[in-house]
C-alpha cells in the first residue's frame, strides 16, 4: 500500500528497520562466534540473546507509539520480524535442551561430551538461519520505506489514520 509520506516521515520509517539490522550485525552475527570462541560455555549464548531480546522489546515499545501511522506501520513491521528472529532462538534453545538429554545418556564422559558440542554447533543453525532471513526481510523492509509503502498485511491489521 502506498502512502503519502514527507522525506522526514520516509527516514524515520527507515529507523527501525536500520537498528535491526543493526542489532543483528553487532549482537547476533559479531557477539555469538565471540563467545563461542572465548568459551564462556552455554551461559555466554545467552548474552546475544538477552541483548536481542532487549532490542525486539524496545521495537515492541515504539511501535505502540502514535506518531505518524506510516512511521508507526514501520515499527510494526520491525517488530514482526523480530518475531521471526526469537522464533528461530526458541528452535535452537529446543534443540540446545535436546542436546543435552542426548549427552546426559552417553556411557562415557568423553563421548558426553563430543556429543555435546557437535550437537549444539548444529542447535545454533535455526538462530543463524533466522539472522540470515531477517536481514533480507529488513533490507526489503528499509526499500518499502523509501518507496512510502506499507505492506498489505500490516495495513490490514494496522489501519491507516489520515
Amino acid at each position: 500500500m502506498k502512502f503519502p509520506a514527507t522525506a522526514a516521515e520516509e527516514k524515520q520509517a527507515q529507523v527501525p528497520h536500520n537498528l535491526f539490522v543493526s542489532g543483528l550485525f553487532l549482537l547476533d552475527l559479531l557477539m555469538t562466534p565471540v563467545v563461542i570462541v572465548l568459551n564462556y560455555g552455554m551461559v555466554g549464548m545467552l548474552i546475544p540473546l538477552v541483548l536481542s531480546g532487549a532490542l525486539i522489546a524496545y521495537i515492541f515499545l515504539r511501535s505502540r507509539k502514535k506518531t505518524v501511522w506510516f512511521v508507526d506501520a514501520h515499527w510494526r513491521l520491525s517488530f514482526k520480524h523480530g518475531q521471526w528472529l526469537l522464533l528461530g532462538y526458541a528452535i535452537s534453545a529446543l534443540l540446545v535442551f535436546l542436546a543435552w538429554l542426548i549427552s546426559m545418556t552417553a556411557h562415557e564422559a568423553s563421548m558426553g561430551h563430543i556429543l555435546w558440542t557437535a550437537l549444539t554447533r548444529v542447535a545454533l543453525m535455526p538462530t543463524l538461519i533466522a539472522v540470515m532471513v531477517t536481514a533480507v526481510m529488513e533490507g526489503g523492509a528499509i526499500g518499502l520505506a523509501s518507496k512510502h509503502e506499507v505492506p498489505d498485511k500490516i495495513a490490514s491489521a494496522f489501519p491507516p489514520t489520515y
